[in-house]
């Protein structure tokens, strides 16, 4: 198995060593032929807005929605969960979507840099505690009933923060620096 972080912008090292922890392959993905020969893809944290028109600019933005709109499975963190989303609130002008994940986030919801928090919140799946590190982090406003709603942030104000939706999972928060591998093995089993 090999899994590709997409390294255009953002934390791919750390996505890349989350992935490595669990004894599996990965790889940057900056062109198609690096994509084409991944099981699975990163949409890494970020700037949302930059990793968009990035995505463009190196002709990768469609042959990324393809893949995972084919079923191959995808994990979003924070700007990779604005990527995944079908509608934004508070992006910029021209600012494009992958639209994979019917629902809609509020990009930098809570709030500027220096409103970055941690806090420990309820992880569903399997109902134990995960701590959660938000950088200007998107939430999901709303999403449709086929969505499953994996964490929700309770300590501001009970934002869904982590979804999955077929193959896609995304998350507000960024699991790579926590050390809680419980988002990446959960991307891996799709595989």
């Amino acid at each position: 198995m090999l899994v590709g972080v997409l390294a255009l912008q953002g934390d791919v090292r750390e996505h890349r060593s989350a992935i490595e922890r669990l004894g599996t392959e990965s790889i940057g993905v900056r062109r198609t032929s690096e994509l084409d020969s991944v099981d699975a893809l990163i949409l890494p944290g970020g700037e949302s807005t930059t990793i968009d028109k990035l995505l463009r600019a190196f002709d990768l933005f469609e042959p990324v929605r393809d893949r995972i709109a084919a079923g191959m499975p995808v994990l979003g963190s924070c700007a990779g969960m604005v990527l995944l989303a079908r509608d934004i609130i508070g992006g910029i002008s021209g600012q494009h979507t992958l639209g994979i994940i019917p629902m809609t986030v509020r990009r930098n919801a809570f709030g500027r840099q220096v409103d970055s928090s941690e806090v420990e919140m309820r992880w569903r799946p399997d109902g134990t505690t995960m701590h959660a590190t938000f950088i200007r982090a998107p939430w999901v406003e709303s999403y449709d009933t086929d969505v499953e709603v994996l964490a929700v942030d309770e300590a501001h104000g009970s934002h869904v923060v982590a979804v999955q939706y077929r193959n896609a999972i995304a998350t507000a928060f960024h699991p790579e620096i926590s050390g809680d591998d419980r988002v990446h093995r959960r991307l891996l089993d799709l595989v």
